[in-house]
This record gives C-alpha cells, structure tokens and sequence, in this order.
C-alpha cells in the first residue's frame, strides 16, 4: 500500500482490502494473487471462489485522510490534484466483498473532496448496483478492457454507470481493439470515443444518449508469464485517441518490445552505427539467431502475426516509449 505509487498514473495507491478470484483471460497472471500467495506461505488465502477477502488495517485506511489533509502542499508541488488508485489487490465491485465495507469506503471518498479517486474493476457491470446512484464529484470509474469482446461487453455499461470521470485501462492489451463503434445487440450502435447522441436502434426506436470515454490508459504485461502486445494495436489505440481529441496514456511495452526496440534503447556498433532490424540485431549480439518458431521461442522471441518479430528484453528496458515519444495524457482537472 504505497503512499507513492510507481504505477504511473497515480499518485498514491489504497487498497481497503485484500482478495478477488479470476474473472477473465486478463486475470491470468494476475500479481496481487501472487503477492496474495507469497505472503500466505504458497497459498493465497484470500483468492478465489469462497476465499475471506481480507480488509486493511484501520492505520490503513487513515492515510488518505492525511493526503486529503495535506492537498494543499501537494497542489503547490505537482499544480493539480492527488490521484488515489483504489483497490490494486482487490476489486471494489467483487460480490464476495462485505457490502458494509463498501458503504465505507464510499464514506471515505466522500470525506476526501481534495483526492481524485480512480477506482478500476473488471466487474463493472455490477457497479450500477453497488454504488451511489449520484455520481460523486471526485470518482473516476475504469473498465479493465484487454480485448474486443471485452470492449463490446463492458464500455456500454461503463458508459450507463454515474461517474465523474469514465475511463478505460486496457492492461494488459492482449488484442486489437476498435473504440470507434460498437454494435450493441445487433440492434444499434454507440460510439465511445465521441459519445453517442440522438441515435436510433434499427428498429427506429430512440436510443439512450450516452457520454465519451473521458481517458484511456494502454500497457502490455509484465511479469514471469508476459504475454507480447503487438505494436500495431497499440498505435491503433493512439491514433484512434487522437483522431477524437481523447487523453490517451501509453504506460508501459511491459516484458515485450518490437524489434526496432535497439534503436531505441541506443544500442551501437563499433562504429557507431545504430543496428535495425532482427538480423542486424542478431548480427551485434542483441538477439540470439533462430531458424524455426521453437528456436524462437527458446531464445525468448516470438512472432506475432506471422511477421512482427517480438524481443523479450524485460519491463524496465523496453520502457514505455511508443514511436519515439511518450504519451502521459489526463484528463483535464475537474
């Protein structure tokens, strides 16, 4: 529970609780089971169907007060408003969680109008019924979307729930995704990122207005079992942003990076000249040679789409640079 979050959207991270379980293919390598279970002797005690999910200690909990008490200091320093990322090794909307914890921490968010709190989940399609039906000033609501299906399934409930401020993490990114339309049904469509007004289902009913996705944060995944992120989906997402004026945040490659990822990193040969490509990689020494995909794959590469040789070089070399500039947009302060 950092107090100064390394994750790079936030600046301080509260969890009011510990535990979740596996919802989707985006949970698969999930780090706060991990954690969950490193701390539990190898088991994690609060994962899983049935499991207690464990809440923080009162001292916990007393932090953002003193955040929200100090916001002054922290404006004259950062010029905006602190970031409180809610629940990284839980989920608020998790069924399994004491709804009395909830009414809780809503009392909290309420007693600390100075703090922005970002609050993520994968369950958002239970967040309509388990929070406050006003949507609070100082509430950011994300959907974790990690694929097509997911984008189609959960923005229009994202979208239907109050909130402040409505956005979308899609880490880790595990496929194309278009924000543009979505069909709804096969009756009619929204549009997330210009917001969908005065719409008509193909029956010719009239459709609910609904809002634009205020933000969206994208990053592949890190950690032992990483799965690579093609580079083409993420500049999809990027270019998608940018065409409809929307902030966008590219946060990390994670474990994976492309194959120009030397040039990059600044890597040279003896004559200073900067290597491209794979085999130019390989020919310095950056990239172990191959000849099959298990060879690849050995050697810690893999091919995405056939073509897009994929570099395993580890979160922290990889970085979060996307064509040579890095993305850190937020929305505008409320």
């Amino acid at each position: 529970m950092s107090e100064n979050s390394k994750i790079e959207w936030t600046d301080h991270t509260f969890n009011p609780w510990e535990g979740c379980q596996r919802v989707g293919p985006g949970c698969d390598h999930c780090y706060a089971e991990a954690r969950n279970s490193r701390f539990g002797g190898g088991t994690a005690p609060n994962w899983g169907p049935g499991a207690p999910r464990r809440r923080t200690s009162p001292a916990n909990w007393r932090k953002p007060i003193a955040w929200n008490t100090a916001h002054t200091e922290f404006f004259g320093t950062h010029g905006r408003r602190q970031r409180v990322f809610c629940a990284s090794i839980a989920d608020v909307f998790d069924n399994a969680v004491d709804p009395a914890w909830r009414v809780d921490l809503v009392e909290l968010i309420a007693e600390t109008p100075n703090l922005d709190w970002l609050i993520l989940t994968k369950r958002i399609g239970n967040a309509s019924a388990m929070w406050p039906a006003e949507p609070m000033p100082n509430v950011w609501l994300g959907a974790t979307i990690i694929n097509q299906e997911e984008a189609d399934r959960d923005i229009p409930k994202l979208l239907d729930t109050p909130a402040a401020v409505r956005f979308l993490s899609m880490e880790p990114l595990l496929g194309p995704v278009d924000l543009n339309v979505i069909d709804i049904g096969g009756h009619g469509e929204i549009y997330p990122l210009s917001g969908t007004q005065e719409c008509e289902d193909d029956d010719g009913n009239s459709m609910p207005d609904l809002p634009a996705i205020d933000w969206v944060i994208v990053g592949g995944e890190s950690g032992t079992d990483a799965r690579p992120m093609h580079p083409s989906w993420v500049r999809s997402l990027r270019d998608q942003c940018a065409d409809a004026g929307v902030p966008f945040l590219f946060k990390q490659w994670g474990e994976w990076t492309d194959e120009d990822w030397g040039e990059r990193a600044g890597l040279r040969d003896t004559a200073g000249v900067l290597p491209s490509g794979e085999f130019a990689l390989m020919s310095q020494g950056y990239l172990p040679p191959f000849d099959d995909g298990e060879r690849l794959a050995a050697a810690g590469n893999v091919r995405l789409d056939g073509r897009t040789l994929m570099v395993r070089v580890g979160k922290r070399a990889a970085g979060r640079e996307l064509d040579g500039a890095t993305h850190d947009g937020f929305p505008e302060e409320l």
